[in-house]
């Protein structure tokens, strides 16, 4: 996973999953404007494995996070910007600071498919388990990026157990992914969640506080 090499940054004139456009308009009759992307919407899903009494998270290197430590400690690379070369990564950083630590989640691309369809699919890709549409739990859906996508993301929470994985997970290589199932144990999940020294969304933070909340007080107790 943090075997990156070949660094170089170019411009991007045409994505598969990003669009640029500029809002004009008038607000308290001020002229304005705000450039922003249209992404798809996306599935994200907290899972619980009851068995071990941990949450399974996935691990994998994003480069738009590893792009923001390149700025922060070479803001040259990005000085000129509207031009169409970009200085090549001399001297990259370590690839370790663009890995984070998410939930299980797919961005919604099948028009054919439900929410909850998406969302079992990744669970079963990312995570190696079995679910189905039963055992999720719609906990709610949330705007991300507001400034820049303004997409909406549905998190739902599902309870597993040992029986019901039958793969490593890990994602669909043919598709690029390369991600690191990875299993936080219930009573270290608050520690972990505000430790700054793993980088996370805050669909982690937010997720676990819920499971404390609303699922921790009928655990059976020991």
């Amino acid at each position: 996973m943090e075997a990156i090499e070949e660094l170089a940054v170019q411009p991007c004139t045409s994505s598969l999953y990003l669009r640029p456009f500029r809002l004009s308009y008038r607000q308290n009759g001020a002229k304005k404007f705000w450039d922003f992307m249209r992404t798809h919407d996306s599935v994200s899903i907290l899972i619980f494995n009851t068995s071990r009494q941990c949450f399974v998270v996935v691990k994998q290197f994003r480069p738009a996070v590893y792009m923001c430590e390149i700025e922060r400690h070479q803001p040259q690379v990005f000085e000129n910007q509207d031009k169409e070369s970009f200085p090549s990564l001399e001297n990259p950083l370590p690839a370790v600071v663009g890995v984070t630590y998410e939930l299980c989640a797919g961005i919604v691309d099948k028009p054919g498919l439900s929410l909850e369809e998406i969302a079992c699919e990744e669970v079963l890709e990312e995570c190696g388990y079995r679910v189905s549409i039963a055992d999720l739990r719609r906990i709610t859906s949330y705007r991300s990026g507001v400034g820049v996508t303004g997409s909406r993301q549905t998190l739902f929470y599902a309870e597993v157990n040992d029986q019901m994985r039958t793969s490593g997970g890990g994602g669909q290589p043919e598709e690029g992914e390369l991600i690191e199932v990875v299993e936080i144990p219930l009573g270290e999940s608050m520690k972990f969640a505000y430790d700054e020294t793993f980088p996370k969304t805050m669909g982690v933070i937010f997720s676990f506080m819920w499971f404390h909340n609303n699922i921790a007080p009928k655990l059976p107790k020991k």
